[in-house]
C-alpha cells in the first residue's frame, strides 16, 4: 500500500516507520514550512513491542509533502484532537475518495467531529503507543495491540483493508464494538491525567509523586456523570479507575502500569504534550450538562 500520514508526529512517525518495515510505501503531509523545518531524515529511540521487547536506534530517512496528491491507497491521520475538525475540513477538499483511518483522541460526536468527510470514507481506530519529539528526535515506542471500530454498514471493505494492513505489520487489533464510548471514556481519563499534569507541571512529573494517579482516580470520579449524562457506556478502565480506591490505586499505578523498566513508563518519562485542552472540554461539557466539577474546574483556571 501507499500510505500518507498526516503530519509527523510522534504516533504517525512510529506507526510509519513499522509499516514501511512490512513493506509499504509511507509518506507525509507537513504544513507549509515544515519541510525545511523538519528536513529529510528523524531520529529514532523507541522500543518495538511487537515481538517482545526491541530497542530501535537510528536516523530513518523520510518522505514530506507540503501538498495531498490523490494517488495514495490510505492517509492515516492521527492529531492533537483540537487540530482535528480543521485536518478533516481540509482533507474534505484534497483527499477526493481516498479512504481515511482516524487514529485519534475524540470528544466529539463522531460525526461531527470529522465533518464534512464522510462516515464511510473513515474508519476509527486508536493506537497503543506514546513518547514525543523533541530537537528532532523521537523518544518513544509502540505496543502489539492496536484499537480498531467494527464494521460500520458501508465501512466494512475498508475495514477489512485495514485490518490486513495491521496484521501484515504483526500488529494484533483489538475490536471495539462502541467505539464512540470507548473513545469518549479514554478522553474522560485523558482529562484526569491532564488535570494532575497541570499541577505537576509535565507527564514525567507525574511518576515522581506519589499521590499523583490516586488524585487521577479521584479525578475520573468527578467525571463519571459527565460521561453518563452523555450516554457513554463506562468501559472497564473506567471502572477500574473509579472502583479501587485511591489508596491503593496509586501503587497499582506506580508499581504495575508504569513500573521501572515498562515501555508505558517509558512513553510516560518522554510525552512532552501541552496538558489542558482536555481537562477545558470536560469541564466545558460539564457545564453544559449542569454537573459541578471543583476539581477540574480550578485546574483549569489555573491555567487560564
Amino acid at each position: 500500500m501507499k500510505i500518507l500520514f498526516f503530519g509527523r508526529g510522534v504516533i504517525s512517525t512510529q506507526y510509519a516507520w513499522a509499516f514501511e518495515q512490512a513493506g509499504h510505501t509511507v509518506e507525509f503531509y507537513v504544513r507549509q514550512g515544515r519541510k525545511e523545518t523538519f528536513g529529510s531524515s528523524i531520529e529514532l529511540e523507541m522500543w518495538d513491542g511487537r515481538r517482545g521487547k526491541q530497542l530501535i536506534q537510528e536516523s530513518w530517512n523520510v518522505t514530506l509533502h507540503e501538498e495531498i496528491s490523490p494517488d495514495y491507497d490510505l492517509i492515516f491521520v492521527s492529531v492533537n484532537t483540537e487540530q482535528l475538525p480543521e485536518a478533516a475540513r481540509f482533507l474534505s477538499r484534497v483527499a477526493g475518495t481516498t479512504p481515511i483511518l482516524i487514529f485519534n483522541n475524540i470528544w466529539q460526536d463522531l460525526k461531527l467531529s470529522i465533518s464534512p468527510l464522510s462516515m464511510n470514507q473513515v474508519v476509527f481506530g486508536f493506537p497503543a503507543a506514546g513518547g514525543g519529539i523533541a530537537d528532532n528526535k523521537l523518544r518513544g515506542g509502540f505496543l502489539k495491540m492496536i484499537f480498531l471500530e467494527k464494521p460500520r454498514a458501508g465501512t466494512e471493505q475498508l475495514n477489512n483493508k485495514i485490518k490486513e494492513l495491521f496484521e501484515h505489520a504483526h500488529f494484533k487489533i483489538s475490536w471495539i464494538k462502541d467505539m464512540e464510548s470507548w473513545l469518549w471514556n479514554h478522553f474522560a481519563m485523558n482529562a484526569a491525567m491532564e488535570t494532575e499534569v497541570l499541577k505537576r507541571g509535565s507527564f514525567p512529573a507525574l511518576l515522581h509523586h506519589s499521590d499523583s494517579f490516586s488524585n487521577v482516580g479521584k479525578h475520573m470520579r468527578a467525571i463519571m456523570p459527565v460521561l453518563k449524562a452523555r450516554g457513554a457506556k463506562l468501559d472497564a478502565i473506567t471502572l477500574l479507575v473509579t472502583k479501587i480506591p485511591p489508596v491503593l490505586l496509586g501503587p497499582l499505578f506506580n508499581k504495575v502500569v508504569f513500573a521501572k523498566g515498562s515501555l508505558q513508563r517509558f512513553f510516560m518519562e518522554h510525552n512532552y504534550s501541552k496538558a489542558g485542552f482536555a481537562v477545558a472540554e470536560v469541564v466545558r461539557e460539564a457545564k453544559k450538562l449542569g454537573i459541578p466539577l471543583p476539581r477540574l474546574s480550578g485546574a483549569v483556571e489555573n491555567i487560564l
